[in-house]
């Protein structure tokens, strides 16, 4: 059986215990379907979801794509009902996460893999930035980056997630420490992802973007004791702002943001890296781990040309 199979097997068994919790237990009831009348939602939900899941689990993949479509859609329905109504935002959680795994798992079930090359197709295939470009204008896009990604993913997406966390009645209490610690690790990753972004930047010829990566694999500055500063001084920084903000869901995107830059997009990253450099990026891959910074900073043999090496991000 495949691993999506399996996943859709364990969502059948969990969504009938959730329907039985449901209907016995009024807590759970409250939590994930609000004031909905569970019997009008569970005669469409039990075939679709439940039974759904059962038969992409045993092997039919209609079932698969039609399951998978039922829960997309009660996700957005239901995330659009307890935004109106401040209610059932656990549910809306469960599907979140059931939409997720059930893309995944029909990704799996259909063409057996996750088809992870999609993120870095079109204007985000990797490409190498003009080598005709002055120093100053890799310098000057890479702060329109920074302001333009800095401002989404730091700014305008957790404060929308905060503000959906708070709307459907999902928030925990942090402790008050929390924001102190939050503004302490805020500008300390931001410190390393502009220093890392300005070494890509100077010693590369290149930006962070993937349409425009370096022209060479600098080692320098804070590349030399991590692989990749400014996907860790990222995380980080998505970190410090759920701090910053109480949100466990912020925190949450920001360890999700980390797994799916290490899963689904540093294979693809390194694959183009080893082949444009070479032997070089592979000492320096065995030598500087990707996430864990080294105790003492790698020296790179001695260059064969003209002495620099950058990696990106």
């Amino acid at each position: 059986m495949s691993w999506g199979r399996v996943y859709f097997a364990i969502q059948a068994i969990a969504g009938a215990a959730w329907w039985a919790a449901v209907f016995v237990f009024p807590p759970v009831r409250g939590a994930t379907l609000g004031s909905l009348d569970p019997v009008v939602i569970a005669i469409l939900d039990i075939p679709l979801f439940v039974v759904g899941s059962a038969l992409a689990a045993s092997g039919l993949k209609a079932a698969a794509v039609a399951t998978t479509a039922w829960t997309l859609i009660v996700t957005v329905a239901l995330g659009v009902y307890a935004t109106m109504t401040g209610e059932a935002g656990w549910g809306v959680l469960l599907m979140s996460v059931s939409a997720g795994g059930s893309l995944l798992a029909l990704s799996l079930t259909l063409i057996g893999r996750v088809p992870t090359e999609w993120i870095i197709a079109g204007p985000f295939g990797f490409r190498p930035a003009d080598m005709r470009a002055r120093p100053a204008a890799h310098l000057m896009l890479t702060a329109l980056e920074i302001v333009i990604f800095w401002g989404l993913f730091l700014g305008v997406i957790p404060l929308v997630l905060s503000g959906l966390e708070l709307r459907w009645g999902l928030g925990i209490p942090f402790p008050a420490a929390a924001r102190p610690v939050g503004v302490v690790v805020l500008v300390f990753a931001s410190a390393l992802g502009l220093w890392s972004a300005a070494v890509m930047s100077r010693i590369g010829g290149g930006t962070p973007l993937p349409a425009a990566m370096p022209n060479r694999l600098v080692i320098a500055g804070p590349y030399r004791v991590v692989r990749n500063p400014m996907a860790l001084a990222s995380i980080a920084q998505g970190v410090a702002v759920g701090l910053l903000l109480s949100s466990w869901l912020v925190v949450l995107y920001a360890i999700s943001g980390a797994l799916l830059w290490n899963y689904a997009v540093r294979p693809h990253e390194e694959r183009d890296l080893e082949a444009r450099f070479g032997d070089e990026f592979r000492r320096y891959r065995a030598a500087v781990r990707c996430w864990w910074p080294r105790l003492r900073p790698y020296v790179p043999a001695p260059a064969r040309d003209d002495g620099q090496y950058a990696l990106g991000g």
